[in-house]
């Protein structure tokens, strides 16, 4: 078995009888559809339209093959596929048999895969021949001599290493042959940090079974869903809240797009009735650019009736603008890799819905909001955020420095989020990391985005800290400026912050007008890098 740190007994079994572990594996997902709708369409992937049963003979087909090269419990994977419907159907083939996969983003290269590599030594390397790493085979030489017995490409013409061709006609599973305990490894989630390579989350069955299921009820996921998938398909945020997984469970449909660009979607979404669509705020801004600048747009929108937003901040006036520009219903998400999520709820008033980012979604989801003490604020005021529960983690894998600072005595995972809480809602208002520590005074740079980003003239922000030799930390904000306009100068930013109410000091130090901001490959700012230009210039 592969090793991970498990919640105690204590825990466990109050989960249990709660009803929140049910003890099946992540494979019952697609075994209640093949029983109870097997015809109906599990996946739209450009002209292709695959059943649940289709689905499930692929998926048990690969999971046969690999099996028979002796493939089992305690083995790993690193699979590293765009968004194809081969993604899910390699995914479910390596729960079959109790393969513990890493899901690598399609835009990962060299260094992200060798790191995780070295992490998980994987016995088999599933990826795409439309990957330049994987264009000759240099890199899979490199998988093979650091010990990777298999490798499996899609899109490749030999056909002992062809991911298509292993998909189809195969031998039965090998007797003997099964997923992991259900309240063992599953697989492994990349955690969601912006700097340094992704340490990996090992997820149960039981906790992410959970996860799931409760993620699909309180979204209103039924079989009558068309998904929208344009986000990265491995990222916690489309897989499982609701997620594809989500649709799966209910018996919905996913719809795969290779991105969120803006028209192909719109596209896809009048072409195929799609009725959800996550996507992350940089996105959303895309989105609600293009209706505005085209308004016979929106009609190509007119099946969409819910979008959930995750995965960054969301600023308030951005939220407020999304729900009447694009005419669909907005739901906030605040979740994590490592496990808490948080949703406002279908039936919130629409002040909730733009205000907050949501509240847990199980009564034992326990949240504790603290001050740099450790001793927990009143609700209103802004705290570090550190939770635990039935579906968040224990510990990263083989990471016992970073757990040591993670996690407490008590097993309480600190995020690094600060977060103020009111009436069980969260409000995300920055990360621990992100606080700008200027002469003493703590800025929090989220809490000056959302504020930035309500200019008219303003459509994204970041707010980054630089060294000074006197301050130790000024601040400098990159702003995305509304298309037609020009400049905007920093006495007027100022001006607009100060009408605001914004103490003298939180006013950026610096504002700097670029075309776009940089993003992470789950759509996140990457804030790292503009913190390198400046110090960059600086030097």
């Amino acid at each position: 078995m592969i090793e991970f740190t498990p919640w105690p007994d204590d825990l466990a079994q109050h989960y249990r009888a709660a009803g929140y572990w049910q003890d099946r594996p992540l494979t019952h997902l697609l075994d209640a559809q093949l029983a109870a709708n097997p015809e109906a369409i599990a996946i739209v992937c450009g002209a292709r339209r695959i059943s649940y049963t289709e689905f499930d003979r692929q998926s048990s087909n690969l999971a046969a093959r690999l099996a028979g090269l002796g493939l089992g419990h305690g083995d790993t994977a690193l699979v590293q596929l765009p968004n194809v419907a081969e993604f899910y159907i390699t995914f479910f083939a390596l729960l079959r048999i109790g393969v513990a996969p890493v899901n690598a983003l399609f835009s990962h290269r060299r260094l992200e895969l060798a790191d995780y590599a070295r992490q998980i030594a994987p016995s088999v390397v599933i990826a795409s021949r439309a990957h330049e790493l994987f264009r000759d085979d240099t890199f899979a030489d490199e998988l093979r001599e650091g010990g990777t017995r298999h490798i499996l490409l899609l899109g490749d013409e030999d056909p002992s290493r062809s991911l298509s061709v292993w998909l189809g006609i195969g031998p039965a599973l090998p007797e003997g042959s099964g997923p992991t305990p259900p309240d063992q490894v599953a697989f492994f989630q990349l955690s969601g940090g912006s700097t340094g390579t992704p340490k990996l989350i090992p997820r149960t069955h039981n906790d992410y079974d959970y996860s799931v299921r409760a993620s699909a009820e309180i979204c209103g996921v039924t079989s009558d869903t068309r998904f929208l998938c344009a986000l990265p398909a491995g990222h916690n945020f489309a897989l499982s809240s609701p997620g594809a997984l989500g649709v799966f469970h209910a018996g919905g449909s996913v719809i795969l797009a290779p991105s969120p660009e803006p028209l192909n979607c719109f596209d896809i979404i009048a072409r195929e009735g799609v009725t959800m669509a996550p996507l992350v705020p940089p996105a959303v801004a895309l989105w609600l650019r293009a209706v505005e600048e085209d308004p016979s747009r929106r009609d190509q929108l007119a099946t969409l009736e819910l979008m959930p937003v995750g995965g960054a901040s969301f600023a308030e006036a951005t939220a407020r603008r999304a729900t009447e520009v694009l005419g669909c219903d907005l739901q906030q998400v605040f979740g994590m890799a490592e496990g808490l999520v948080n949703y406002t709820r279908l039936d919130d008033p629409p002040e909730t819905v733009f205000t907050t980012q949501g509240r847990p979604i199980s009564p034992d989801d326990e949240i504790r909001v603290l001050d740099e003490d450790g001793n927990p604020v009143p609700d209103g005021q802004p705290g570090a955020l550190a939770t635990r529960g039935p579906y968040t983690f224990r510990g990263y894998y083989r990471s016992p420095e970073h757990n040591a600072k993670a996690f407490d005595a008590e097993g309480f995972y600190h995020s690094g989020d600060v977060v103020v809480r009111e009436g069980g809602y969260l409000r995300v208002v920055g990360r621990i990391k992100d606080q700008i520590n200027r002469g003493g005074e703590k800025i929090a740079a989220e809490e000056i985005e959302n504020l930035l980003v309500r200019h008219p003239d303003v459509t994204h922000v970041a707010l980054v800290a630089s060294p000074d030799p006197h301050l130790g930390e000024k601040s400098c904000a990159f702003l995305v400026l509304r298309e037609g306009v020009a400049k905007l100068s920093p006495p007027a930013l100022r001006r607009h912050l100060l009408d605001l109410g914004v103490a003298e000091y939180k006013l950026p130090d610096r504002f700097r007008i670029v075309a776009e901001l940089p993003l992470t490959a789950v759509g996140k700012i990457d804030k790292r890098h503009l913190r390198d230009s400046l110090a960059a210039e600086t030097a």
